[in-house]
């Protein structure tokens, strides 16, 4: 996962490793949720308070969804993503917010998820929203 989404913008890895032990903590927000099959790895999907520095009214959101290459087109994603909208909408929250890249749109709209902001924060972003009802 750091290499999918940080490596590339020098962020190092004691970064990811530090927001994992964030995630381990008692409160609900942040928490990462791990797929795996027996002690492999399948997948992964965060709830964090804040994706998007620029929106900080939105919160919490649906983050750094990874799913293994050789895993996908099996339902863990769809499965990944749900149960952290669930686990955000346990903690009260009304809404939940995700960002995607435009080829990842489509994906997250076919699990109810629909655009709240297009081409934001830049282009080719979508911040997207659901309702826990």
């Amino acid at each position: 996962m750091w290499c999918a989404f940080w490596k590339d913008h020098g962020h190092p890895l004691s970064l990811l490793a530090g927001l994992v032990r964030q995630s381990l903590g008692a409160e609900p927000i942040p928490t990462a949720l791990v797929a795996h099959e027996g002690d492999r790895f399948l997948g992964t999907a965060s709830i964090i308070a804040c994706d998007e520095e620029s929106r900080p009214q939105y919160t919490p959101w649906v983050a750094a969804v990874w799913v293994e290459e050789d895993q996908r087109q099996r339902g863990i994603g769809a499965a990944l993503v749900d149960r952290a909208a669930e686990t955000a909408f346990r903690t009260g929250a009304a809404r939940a917010y995700l960002l995607a890249r435009a080829h990842r749109r489509v994906f997250y709209e076919n699990l109810g998820w629909s655009i709240l902001e297009a081409n934001a924060p830049e282009d080719g972003m979508f911040i997207l929203t659901r309702s826990s009802v």
